[in-house]
């Protein structure tokens, strides 16, 4: 059962952020990733029949045979799919930036050049839980950003990549699909492979090898962020539906066992009923033993005497998820610095952001909401400053620059201003 706690009472308790470190993960993602290098699509044989029980040679699946399974796909799941992508794209197309001139000023310009990276990889889990929604939010951002190839891979099963995942990558203008999962799958776009081509940038979420394998390869390639368990925090007041609550935050947990949820409420009232609600609705989920592991072992209910509270507890926080169940929400929106998508309002649940709103569900977590955004157009676009000075400009300002250089000790740099100056 869900603790309840008062706010005193969260130094001794505490609250789930970041997995303790793990050095056999950590030495084992290494080792896929040394053998994925040296050895290509060898490797990738060997370790999908070790992991994934599949024998394959032949990685890549062809466009009639994703035209195929996507056609098996039910025909009013394809119009829920082809909305959320519309909602997908309405909202990130506002995200596009084109870069900046400034005027030309003495004899300078100065200017800022957006450009789309070439090529990405994403990274679609094919589990117990595949997230063809994954597909969605990572491609459609990198085919607005302008990204001219994109790829997808995704682990095999002995039934085949799940036709709703290429179905997505359909609908989602998704160049080539990969079936290779796991650390190797990582590893694969970091360096490529005889058959695998080596991307630009990795995204899209995925296991604790995933997660492992993208932050040892960065560096070589860029990522869109770790990953770590998936949260959830409610801010409530006595106006809120128990019901309501308990179902978001078994809904979250059911993620993983890692995951977690947290109440913050100031009526104790609400924070009996909301415990009493998860206990009711827990044993009807198919996933009911992950999420009660979850909301056993890592969930809170925090009690604080004002709302004010309650915030800052949130800020510290930093939750990836942030819903604000309150009589008037908006009102409590410029309370928020820390948190990566904020719900408002008790006809908002999380899921409609993980599935149909608009925004992106690919979300810091973990705490680092603090200093990172949820994925966007940004992340798939590079961007480039740019400087020209004219004859004049270099004469009337260069001796500023020198003065600067030589102070920090850099002759060289001062003499590539002198050798430009007249007289």
């Amino acid at each position: 059962m869900i603790k309840i706690i008062k706010s005193g009472e969260l130094k001794q308790n505490g609250m789930k952020q970041e997995a303790a470190d793990d050095t056999s993960l950590r030495d084992c993602v290494a080792s896929i990733i040394d053998n994925v290098k040296k050895h290509g699509d060898e490797a990738l044989v060997k370790y999908t029949k070790e992991f994934d029980k599949c024998s394959i040679t032949d990685f890549e699946l062809s466009k009639a045979a994703i035209d195929e399974a996507a056609a098996t796909v039910d025909k009013e799941f394809i119009k829920v799919l082809e909305q959320a992508a519309q909602n997908i794209e309405e909202f990130h197309a506002n995200q596009i930036n084109t870069g900046f001139d400034l005027l030309p000023k003495d004899g300078v310009i100065l200017g800022q050049k957006v450009t789309p990276i070439s090529r990405v990889g994403c990274y679609i889990p094919g589990g117990s839980a595949p997230y063809f929604s994954s597909v969605l939010m990572n491609c459609i951002p990198a085919k607005i950003a302008g990204v001219k190839e994109i790829i997808i891979v995704t682990p095999p099963s002995k039934n085949g990549v799940d036709p709703r995942i290429l179905a997505a990558a359909k609908i989602a203008g998704v160049d080539r699909v990969f079936t290779v999962g796991g650390a190797q799958a990582i590893a694969a776009l970091a360096f490529g492979t005889e058959t695998i081509p080596c991307v630009d940038k990795i995204t899209g979420p995925g296991n604790a090898y995933v997660t492992e394998a993208k932050r040892q390869v960065f560096g070589i390639v860029g990522i869109d962020m770790i990953a770590g368990p998936s949260d959830v925090l409610v801010i409530a007041d006595k106006t809120a539906d128990p019901v309501y609550i308990a179902a978001d935050m078994l809904a979250q947990c059911e993620h993983g066992k890692d995951s977690y949820a947290v109440l913050i409420t100031d009526n104790m009232t609400l924070a009996k009923k909301v415990r009493a609600e998860i206990e009711t609705q827990l044993p009807a989920l198919p996933r009911k033993d992950i999420a009660k592991f979850a909301i056993n072992n890592n969930s809170l209910i925090i009690l604080t005497d004002t709302m004010e509270e309650a915030f800052d507890i949130s800020n510290e926080r930093a939750p990836e998820h942030l819903e604000i169940l309150l009589e008037e929400p908006f009102n409590y929106l410029s309370k928020v610095i820390n948190a990566g998508s904020i719900f408002l309002g008790k006809h908002t649940p999380e899921t409609l952001g993980d599935y149909m709103a608009g925004p992106n569900h690919t979300i810091p977590t973990g705490g680092t909401a603090r200093f990172s955004s949820p994925l966007s157009v940004d992340d798939f676009v590079k961007k480039s400053s740019y400087i020209y000075f004219s004859e004049d400009a270099i004469n009337k300002k260069g001796a500023d620059a020198i003065r600067f250089a030589k102070e920090e000790g850099l002759h060289g740099h001062a003499l590539a201003v002198e050798k430009r100056l007249k007289g």
